[in-house]
């Protein structure tokens, strides 16, 4: 077995790439399933060379570069260069609608977004949508998208990886074209990162403002955890979406942090994931929940799994009774955390716990504190739950763009998840603050859904609530208030139709169901404990 590679005066996460192609040059790196491998010493050239470009395409330390790409080389290049060159990395969902791009390239200030074959449509749609709003708010019109957003914005330009390009787009190929620079030493690790975009309670995404140091905190506060998540021989799949702090920073930066080979995936798929698990043998595999039930059917699971020494899960709490029957099964240990986009995201791990707990989500990492508050802010009497609170050198420093609701005077900052810690430290999530639903591991927030339905004519209200489904953990279901429709068939087709017009796939309900009247408290507040209980109902059989 490889020891883990020390490393020493970093400064970001690329310069761990700087140093593996130091030490270990012909390593392999990258492997793009069915495509091409890079070894350490040709990923730090491809890294140079982005950063270079970017500078000579005008980019300057601290600009917004938006990455809107699949689990390819592109996407790690682009980001790692981003950073090299200090600017700022800002990934989103590939699939999100043009109109939720234009939003994040509105509101992030975007100069440059680089994107791929797959993507691209979407991202001129979203361009366009961001002109013409830039143009009706300067003639004073309305606009599709919040004046406030719009200060921020510019038409950013658009870099195209491996497709046709439209007047006015630069190829990939010419942005990575030159050679690569040296680059000063990033001045300090507080520099902003990255942006990543988790979904806001008040009703459109807002970005947490990731800094180096929260980025390389939190990879070396996995790296600490004994036994290891990855060492130098493992080879890690990377399925998890690169635009997702968990596939970003605990997937690839772990892989960079300790010299793992790492084979990019662009999507899940049940039985091409095995495939490529068994060809590239695969022995660290990071997932979310749903794939235990993609995988529940497969009669020769233990054959497919052979190379694997180590599942590690995430985004979404995870049953015992799923680890207890894979593990059953696999002979493969499951081994869970909990993790945020704010905390860079990891928090807790089932791998510093002293021993295995059926429901918890493990200890705190090293170097990661936690704490239980009551609505009073004190810490709750006996063993009663509490808000969880998280403090270490790898949480965020609040929203784009002023740092808002970060961390407090010392160092504090509260998730919004209700747990309790057991005598050992472990702890176990109970309830979640934040009216909140996890679909593949996403978030979405009720809110903004609910937003999008009421934009559909002879919509009153609507309430979005998330009810248990085996493929995505958790579905949105939203119930809609609409008196004068006559037609609630046509009505359900119009909700979906702006909702897939305004939002990404996982926000889009999985079923819309019409009613006469929501459920209200006193005042004017909707019950949204009563429509899950009818839900409950329904899955039960008692409802039609």
């Amino acid at each position: 077995m490889l020891a883990s590679a020390e490393v020493h005066d970093v400064r970001d996460v690329a310069d761990l790439v700087a140093a593996a192609a130091t030490e270990n040059p012909d390593k392999l790196a990258l492997v793009e399933a069915g495509g091409r491998c890079l070894t350490w010493a040709q990923l730090d050239d491809e890294v140079g060379r982005i950063a270079t470009g970017l500078g000579a395409a005008g980019i300057v330390a601290g600009q917004r570069v938006m990455l809107a790409a699949g689990n390819r080389l592109v996407f790690v290049a682009t980001y790692l260069g981003t950073l090299r060159a200090q600017a700022v990395a800002v990934p989103v969902n590939p699939q999100a609608a043009p109109g939720e791009l234009a939003r994040m390239i509105a509101d992030s200030g975007a100069r440059m977004v680089v994107t791929d074959a797959d993507t691209v449509r979407r991202v001129r749609e979203g361009v366009a949508l961001l002109e013409q709003a830039l143009e009706d708010h300067a003639a004073g019109r309305p606009s599709e998208i919040d004046g406030d957003l719009l200060v921020r914005a510019a038409t950013p330009r658009v870099v195209v990886a491996g497709a046709t390009l439209l007047p006015g787009e630069r190829s990939y190929d010419h942005l990575r074209a030159g050679t690569g620079r040296a680059v000063p030493p990033l001045p300090d690790p507080e520099k902003l990162a990255c942006l990543l975009y988790t979904s806001g309670t008040s009703g459109r995404p807002r970005a947490a403002m990731l800094t180096h140091r929260a980025l390389l905190a939190n990879i070396d506060q996995v790296a600490r955890v004994q036994p290891p998540m990855m060492h130098g021989d493992d080879v890690v799949l990377g399925v998890l979406p690169l635009f997702h702090v968990y596939g970003l920073n605990a997937v690839l930066g772990g892989a960079v942090r300790h010299r793992a080979k790492l084979v990019l995936v662009d999507r899940f798929d049940p039985q091409g994931t095995l495939d490529i698990i068994d060809d590239e043998a695969c022995s660290v595999v990071p997932v979310a929940p749903p794939v235990f039930a993609h995988w529940g059917a497969e009669v020769q699971l233990d054959d497919r799994l052979g190379p694997v020494r180590l599942i590690l899960s995430g985004s979404a709490p995870l049953s015992a009774e799923v680890i207890e029957e894979f593990t059953a099964r696999t002979g493969i240990p499951v081994h869970q955390g909990y993790g945020l986009t704010e905390a860079a995201p990891v928090v807790t791990s089932t791998l510093c716990s002293v021993r295995p707990k059926p429901g918890s989500v493990g200890a705190a990492l090293p170097g990661v504190s936690l704490r239980l508050v009551d609505d009073a802010g004190r810490a709750p009497e006996g063993e009663d739950p509490g808000e969880v609170q998280v403090r270490g050198p790898n949480l965020f420093s609040g929203y784009w763009p002023d740092g808002a609701d970060g961390p407090d005077a010392e160092g504090w900052w509260s998730t919004g998840d209700v747990g309790f810690l057991d005598a050992d430290g472990d702890l176990f999530l109970v309830d979640r603050v934040k009216d909140l639903v996890i679909v593949s591991g996403f978030n979405v927030y009720p809110v903004e859904v609910e937003q999008v339905v009421r934009e559909v004519e002879g919509v009153d209200e609507a309430a979005v609530i998330g009810v248990p489904d085996e493929a995505s953990g958790e579905a949105v279901v939203v119930y809609v208030v609409a008196p004068g429709a006559a037609d609630p068939d046509a009505l359900v087709a119009a909700v979906r139709r702006r909702c897939a017009e305004r939002l990404a796939g996982f926000k889009q309900p999985q079923r819309v169901e019409v009613v006469a009247e929501l459920p209200l408290t006193v005042t004017g507040k909707v019950q949204k404990g009563r429509l899950r209980g009818l839900e409950r109902r329904r899955s039960l059989g008692l409802l039609e």
